[in-house]
């Protein structure tokens, strides 16, 4: 499910804002409960549990609703939204102003990587070997999600390493990479370099638009924030079948980019992701800029 941004400037009486609050908890419940029923039972997931162990949006503010920039909520509770709302004769309302004020340098670097991601041409060249890089050269024991087999011997995820050209053009993927696997890499991303090498095609980049959202928030409507949750979970599923690892017995089959066939199916999969991608992006940038016209048009 998709939902739309609210309307800039929009005043909602409260059974409409309401239910869209209680909407998007019921779609977060279907997300947070079993995560937090494996925390509390010790029980680790590496595919669905990753989005709230990499990163670092806590279950509670996921759940948490906002409407957005240039929206009022009629009859709402100051206290249920936090001092980031003021109180205004139509209701209540973010402080776009506040808020913009006090993260104008990340909120204008999140934009300029949006664009720019944007703005590149989409490469679909990495099948996925930022995972096996990740592992490259590791034993059983040493590898991040040891409690799980990989689907090679040691030697042979080596050589799929080696016998295909690693691409991996996303720092955060890169970071991880084993030291052996780094000089291997076409490019050497750096935080520096982000809005130089960032791409729509990169599955990292497109899963990232998630925590650009709840960065922006609650400049953002949750909703939005939502959609990008979804779509970086099905990015991790992905992530996961083309990874080196041996997940079957947790319901994933393996894509096996170590053959042509499996390379295809992964590509042909990264494109899709591309292609949702690129919407969420945009509606990213829309908020930032439908935030800075809010706060204007207050003056």
């Amino acid at each position: 499910m998709t939902a739309a941004l609210p309307t800039r400037t929009a005043v909602l009486d409260p059974p409409t804002w309401q239910a869209r609050r209680q909407a998007h908890e019921q779609r977060m419940a279907g997300w947070l409960t079993p995560h937090l029923h494996r925390r509390r039972s010790g029980v680790k997931h590496p595919v669905e549990d990753f989005l709230f162990t990499y990163y670092s949006h806590r279950p509670a503010q996921l759940r948490r609703w906002h409407p957005g920039a240039g929206v009022t909520l009629r009859a709402a509770d100051p206290a249920e939204f936090g001092r980031d709302y003021l109180a205004t004769p139509d209701g209540l309302t973010l402080d776009t102003e506040g808020v913009r004020g006090r993260r104008a340098d990340s909120i204008t670097w999140i934009r300029s990587l949006l664009v720019a991601t944007a703005d590149r041409p989409a490469q679909y060249g990495c099948f996925g070997m930022h995972e096996w890089a990740m592992v490259y050269r590791q034993t059983q024991d040493e590898v991040r999600h040891n409690a799980w087999p990989l689907r090679l011997s040691p030697a042979e995820t080596a050589r799929t390493v080696e016998a295909n050209r690693v691409r991996c053009s996303h720092f955060d993927a890169y970071r991880f990479f084993t030291a052996p696997a780094r000089p291997l890499n076409l490019l050497t991303p750096t935080r520096q370099t982000q809005h130089e090498n960032e791409q729509p095609g990169c599955l990292h980049a497109n899963m990232d638009l998630y925590k650009w959202a709840y960065k922006l928030s609650p400049l953002v409507c949750s909703e939005l924030v939502a959609d990008c949750f979804e779509l970086a979970r099905e990015i991790r599923t992905l992530d996961m079948r083309a990874s080196p690892y041996d997940l079957a017995a947790l319901g994933y089959p393996p894509i096996r980019v170590e053959t042509a066939s499996g390379r295809a199916e992964y590509v042909a999969a990264q494109r899709d992701f591309t292609d949702r991608a690129g919407p969420l992006r945009a509606r990213l940038v829309d908020a930032i800029d439908d935030g800075a016209s809010s706060t204007a048009a207050r003056r």
